[in-house]
């Protein structure tokens, strides 16, 4: 039997894809300007059997294996290889298990992270983890790549939630991981191996969440900032002093005017540097905001004010979310085949200032448009590099902005991601950040679970 006989026979073969303008949607994420392979099919399983009869036909025949989730990924992390099968996760969208006692939930891997979030919030609990895309992105694909979001400055990325997985390994056995209990520390921390492996070591079907409770009602303010460099050390005097905000996103200029001319909301576009930061300290909530915008002040702040209502607290949000669309509509205003590269480096708090320095120095240098966003609180940063596609002199320009920030984010003592993941996009720096060492035992996990190389190959570092 051939593979695509197999797939069929365990699947039945309307969730076997082979059309070729079907098979074309599924060849990338959102990562721009990395290379994408055509797949040989498409499946869609919707239980942890099916994936795990797919992976195994797979393996018997050779056949590389990439799984997707919603495909809204910025590294190129899920983009297919050429004749590889494609397993796609978001038929597996269902939330199993919701227990509000033990402060849990299990679910499969195409839950939607704003479904998740709305079903717990009905309980009068939380998962925290709030990625830029959580109205589309899935929570296989936030634990594949360890997302991180805006609230991550309190309360952690994906990883400090993930209690437990049911992963199906490269020759399709199914492993379960971790564990439903507030406590254990029994073997090897598998669970913690698989989160961030993005595909590389097996596909997860299941995934055991940890809940919080709701979140106290928060407060929000903005500082307006003369310099990008102000806002960073405004950003070291509110954690100086002994400050915890709940959001401390930072918008540059570039943003402002994109996200304006994207969506008019009144925002000072004027300003080099715009800080939006919440508390949800209850009670204290007043009180902290106050002494944040006193920081923010004595930083060097142009100006600062408080959201009076909610409402308008939450269009400061959209504001935020709506960062990466409106860079989008900008590069394709610049350029008829505009295009960004989208950087994801984060170093220590106190060096802040200088990468935003250090980008607009390289931005300018190389003459070549860089918006920065991101979450100042965590100091993960995400410069914007806009290009021109059908431009190669852009497109080389534009690679050595971001190589040259990549450098100096580690020069800085920083990580060559933050939350985006590796992908395509970044395996050579991660390859630099590991060192030679760290390289090999990357290499030996990897060869120990998947020997042949087949799940997701030349994903987070190179074969």
């Amino acid at each position: 039997m051939t593979l695509l006989d197999e797939l069929r026979g365990a699947l039945g073969p309307d969730r076997v894809i082979t059309d070729p303008d079907l098979l074309a949607s599924y060849r990338r994420d959102e990562a721009d300007l990395v290379e994408a392979g055509v797949p040989l099919a498409v499946v869609r399983p919707q239980s942890t059997a099916e994936v795990a009869a797919a992976v195994t036909a797979a393996a018997r025949h050779g056949v590389p294996v990439v799984a997707q989730g919603a495909r809204t990924g910025l590294a190129g992390g899920a983009n297919a290889v050429d004749g590889c099968l494609v397993v796609s996760m978001l038929g597996m969208d269902r939330i199993l298990h919701l227990d509000p006692a033990n402060r849990i939930a299990v679910v499969q891997p195409g839950v939607v992270n704003a479904a998740l979030a709305r079903a717990v919030a009905a309980e009068g609990l939380r998962y925290p983890p709030d990625p830029g895309s959580w109205e589309s992105s899935t929570i296989g694909g936030n634990v594949a790549t360890n997302a991180g979001g805006m609230c991550c400055v309190k309360y952690g990325v994906t990883t400090e939630y993930v209690l437990g997985l049911e992963v199906v390994l490269a020759d399709g056995r199914v492993l379960r991981t971790g564990r439903r209990t507030p406590k254990g520390v029994a073997g090897y921390d598998l669970t913690r191996l698989f989160v961030g492996s993005e595909g590389t070591l097996g596909i997860i079907t299941e995934i055991t969440v940890a809940l919080r409770p709701a979140a106290e009602e928060s407060l929000t303010l903005v500082a307006v900032f003369p310099t990008t460099a102000a806002a960073g050390d405004a950003v070291n005097r509110i954690f100086s002093a002994g400050l915890s905000p709940s959001l401390l996103e930072l918008l540059d200029r570039v943003h402002l005017e994109a996200i304006e001319a994207y969506r008019p909301m009144g925002l000072d576009t004027t300003a080099a540097a715009l800080l939006l930061a919440s508390a949800d300290t209850g009670s204290r909530a007043a009180a902290d905001l106050e002494r944040i915008a006193e920081a923010a002040t004595a930083a060097g702040a142009i100006e600062v004010w408080q959201a009076t209502d909610a409402e308008e607290a939450a269009q400061l949000l959209l504001a935020r979310r709506l960062a990466h669309p409106a860079m989008e509509r900008l590069a394709v205003s610049l350029y008829e085949h505009g295009g960004l590269i989208i950087d994801d480096v984060a170093v220590p708090r106190t060096r802040l200032a200088e990468l935003l320095d250090d980008v607009a120095e390289i931005s300018a240098r190389h003459g070549v448009p860089v918006g920065v966003v991101g979450h100042a609180g965590d100091g993960n940063m995400h410069p914007n590099i806009v290009v021109d596609r059908a431009d190669p002199a852009s497109v080389a320009a534009g690679r050595r902005v971001f190589d040259e920030i990549m450098e100096r984010g580690l020069a800085l003592g920083g990580t060559c991601t933050g939350e985006h993941g590796v992908g395509l996009l970044k395996r050579d720096w991660l390859a630099t950040e590991l060192g030679e060492v760290g390289v090999d035992v990357h290499r030996a996990i990897k060869a120990a679970l998947d020997p042949s190389g087949l799940l997701n190959p030349g994903k987070v570092l190179a074969a």
